[in-house]
């Protein structure tokens, strides 16, 4: 179906795949060389300046990323009053459609999960190798090709090329990311820097959303998803809940992969795409040979690439040890204390007085 909302010069444009509150994106062809091509546009028509420079920002950083794990992108080409981004068309869609067709989890389509997130963990490897924070990993933003299974990340609108950045405190609202997909230290509220460990919580989110066939945290509130991410743990991957009558029981090592992507501490978390990588094919490995996946200690071979200090507090233990003592001291008296403070109840005040306490008020 030929659209007749846009006309984009040098494009002819066959269909519109996505609309959504910022952005537009056509599938067309180039007319130069008839190149299939992706075009990603601004839906204002009217852009801010943050907007056109997210737009110039997931261009400048998806260029030099020449990996068949990332979207390749052809061009940024001035469109209007913002930018076109010209981007390569493999045939794919979102994560999010492919695998709402899934009404089981069986054996295919754990196999198939596991190639999949395979294929995220050397996105995630080279976003790494390159010093670089998706800081938007979500189903929405991979895509498969339904027939050949490749797999490629999109979006870097909100990427950075810092090793590290810290986040300050702003409104739920506002919050770069997706709040479903956030990890604590994006939300700006737990006075820690955010680095490439940010991805791996959001990765494990969208693990056990492809798994569970929801989100491990399910709220209209934005304040309350944000008190989620930082201070609630998800439910148990793999319980039956309303509508997973169908999905059989996920594998608990699968589980522990998933927990451990997700935990709150960044140090907690796989520290390397290689770690998350071996532990993954293990599990593939065995359920192609013996159809399912025996449990194994995971994270045996993650191994940290780069020397980063932990953001813990150390020391203090013995005046944290008193004053844990005196909390417990207050809170649970000795019964001879508690027998002391029950004797000294004061006189009822809605006692009728004696006639000598009258005689004594006049």
């Amino acid at each position: 179906m030929v659209s007749s909302i846009v006309s984009i010069p040098g494009y002819d444009i066959t269909e519109e795949i996505y609309n959504g509150s910022r952005t537009l994106v056509y599938r067309g062809y180039r007319k130069t060389d008839s190149l299939p091509v992706v075009i990603k546009l601004l839906k204002n028509s009217y852009p801010s300046f943050s907007d056109l420079l997210q737009f110039r920002n997931q261009y400048t950083i998806a260029k030099n990323l020449n990996s068949s794990a990332i979207v390749q992108t052809y061009s940024l080409e001035a469109y209007q009053n913002g930018y076109a981004l010209v981007m390569e068309d493999f045939g794919g869609i979102s994560l999010k459609d492919y695998f709402a067709s899934y009404q089981t989890l069986d054996i295919r389509s754990l196999q198939e999960f596991l190639q999949i997130a395979i294929a995220l963990c050397d996105a995630l490897d080279i976003l790494i190798h390159h010093r670089i924070i998706h800081k938007d990993i979500k189903p929405a933003n991979v895509l498969i090709n339904p027939e050949t299974k490749e797999v490629k990340l999109i979006d870097f609108s909100i990427a950075s090329l810092l090793p590290r950045e810290t986040q300050v405190l702003m409104s739920p609202n506002v919050l770069e990311g997706t709040l479903g997909y956030l990890s604590p230290e994006q939300t700006g509220r737990m006075n820690r820097g955010i680095d490439y460990r940010t991805d791996f919580y959001s990765l494990g989110v969208t693990f056990y959303e492809l798994l569970s066939g929801e989100l491990p945290f399910k709220s209209h509130d934005p304040m309350e998803l944000v008190h989620c991410h930082i201070a609630k743990l998800p439910p148990v991957l793999g319980e039956r809940g309303e509508g997973t009558e169908n999905r059989e029981e996920i594998p608990q090592v699968l589980c522990d992969i998933v927990m451990k992507l997700m935990a709150k501490n960044a140090e907690d978390r796989y520290q390397s795409a290689f770690g998350l990588k071996y532990d993954l094919e293990n599990c593939l490995h065995e359920l192609k040979e013996t159809g399912k996946i025996a449990s194994f200690p995971i994270a045996q071979r993650d191994v940290c690439d780069r020397f980063i200090i932990p953001e813990k507090l150390y020391g203090r233990e013995h005046e944290v040890e008193t004053l844990l003592k005196a909390f417990e001291r207050v809170s649970n008296p000795p019964e001879s204390h508690a027998r002391c403070f029950k004797s000294a109840e004061p006189p009822n005040a809605l006692a009728p007085l004696t006639k000598g306490e009258l005689r004594g008020s006049n």
